[in-house]
């Protein structure tokens, strides 16, 4: 046989194969079926580190990925333990199909975002979730501290964490049950060894600066994600900027007699109209968090959920990132901050998830100047109450955590096209 009608011959069998279905996508579902729901993430943050663009398929099987059919991504599912199907390109028009006529979307992920953790350099006895999440779904971050913040190193970032931190001074409030221990001299230590290089003679008023430098960042387009009390503890010192709110406990001078009514919520990004704690035996920052009122309540680790919001994916895209789970409720997860009080919200804030009736708000997002910020309350998502000295949860026995999948559903969120709100 001639190589012209070999050559044929080939061509004919390759338009054959294409038009019987050649697979030419990968599709890794994120509904009940997906073996590692948090690895999954990790994979299509490492497609896009390889250059790739991945459609995020909002509200599809449970916020599903849908990529290029390489080889290496393949094999990455395969090595880390993540369902994937392959889909030939008819099978991929009829998903998009779908998608056009229910509420459901597609988001092109073009970039992987450069990622920062805010975290102090000393061992502290607590873990913090979004460290644990990145590390197990292999996916790189930077950590940076207070120099790092205020010599403008922000700006290389798409996307800050803020670590389990106090923004106001005040060491946690850890000073009526730790005063003694030793991690808490060691981070008063540091953290007045760093206000005084930097410039400052008091912890609480280098941490203002702090404040002052993430909430520009954010203003200037940046990406802020914060859980715990850092949430909290931010915008009390933003609008602490002018009045001491600090107890002499913990910087050595009395706080100033008539600081609650000084207060300038026009500095704050998420809360409006709280009040401070005065108080260094309390472990409480404020009435911003809903965790005193939880001792009263029905809440336990049986009682204790809340809901995601079920928005339009075409006319509000960027809640409908935040909110991407195979499931609609959330097992509750408390922390020094669990969750904010509903009536203390900005006007503008969007609410993600609330515990119903309970006038609870447990995850929060909204724009703020070219940016944007996202509030999750609690500490860790697997782990109910979680106390100083307990081990760091193991992600492996949790590879389907819906907690922690909104965590991760933050870090995709800057990797995506923009779009405009729509309502």
């Amino acid at each position: 046989m001639s190589f012209p009608v070999i050559a044929s011959l080939v061509a004919v069998m390759i338009l054959c194969s294409a038009s019987s279905g050649r697979a030419e996508r990968i599709l890794i579902p994120m509904d009940v079926r997906q073996t590692d729901h948090l690895k999954a993430y990790g994979v299509a943050y490492w497609a896009l580190e390889q250059g790739m663009n991945v459609e995020w398929l909002l509200n599809f099987e449970g916020g599903s990925f849908l990529c290029p059919a390489v080889s290496d991504l393949a094999d990455t599912c395969i090595v880390r333990g993540v369902l994937f199907t392959r889909i030939s390109e008819p099978e991929a028009e009829q998903v998009y199909t779908r998608v056009e006529q229910e509420n459901m979307e597609v988001v092109l992920l073009e970039k992987a975002p450069s990622i920062a953790i805010y975290t102090p350099p000393n061992k502290q006895p607590w873990d913090d979730a979004v460290t644990l999440a990145l590390t197990y779904a292999q996916i790189a971050y930077t950590t940076l501290w207070d120099e790092e913040v205020l010599g403008g190193e922000l700006s290389r970032y798409d996307w800050v964490h803020l670590h389990h931190e106090d923004f106001t001074g005040q060491y946690g409030k850890f000073y009526a049950s730790y005063r003694g221990a030793l991690w808490y001299k060691q981070e008063q230590a540091v953290s007045e060894a760093m206000a005084h290089q930097l410039g400052y003679h008091k912890v609480s008023e280098e941490k203002k600066a702090v404040a002052r430098a993430i909430k520009d960042y954010v203003t200037g387009g940046g990406f802020l994600f914060a859980m715990c009390s850092a949430t909290e503890t931010l915008d009390i010192t933003l609008a602490a900027e002018n009045v001491d709110i600090v107890p002499s406990e913990f910087d050595g001078d009395a706080y100033d007699p008539d600081c609650q009514e000084r207060l300038d919520y026009s500095k704050t990004m998420a809360f409006n109209g709280f009040s401070v704690s005065l108080d260094p035996f309390a472990y409480t920052h404020g009435d911003i968090d809903t965790t005193p009122d939880r001792k009263t309540n029905r809440y336990g680790p049986k009682g204790d959920y809340f809901t995601l919001f079920d928005f339009s994916a075409k006319l509000d895209p960027v809640p409908t990132m935040l909110v991407q789970c195979h499931v609609p409720v959330i097992n509750g997860f408390m922390g020094q901050t669990t969750a904010f009080r509903k009536s203390l919200l900005k006007k503008h804030i969007i609410i993600l998830a609330e515990n119903e009736g309970q006038q609870e708000v447990r995850y929060l997002h909204s724009n703020f100047g070219q940016g944007t910020f996202t509030f999750l309350g609690g500490h860790d998502p697997e782990d109910y109450q979680h106390f100083l000295y307990d081990p760091p949860t193991e992600l492996a026995l949790h590879k389907s955590s819906p907690g922690y999948r909104l965590i991760l559903n933050n870090i995709l969120f800057p990797a995506a096209r923009k779009k405009e709100r729509k309502t």
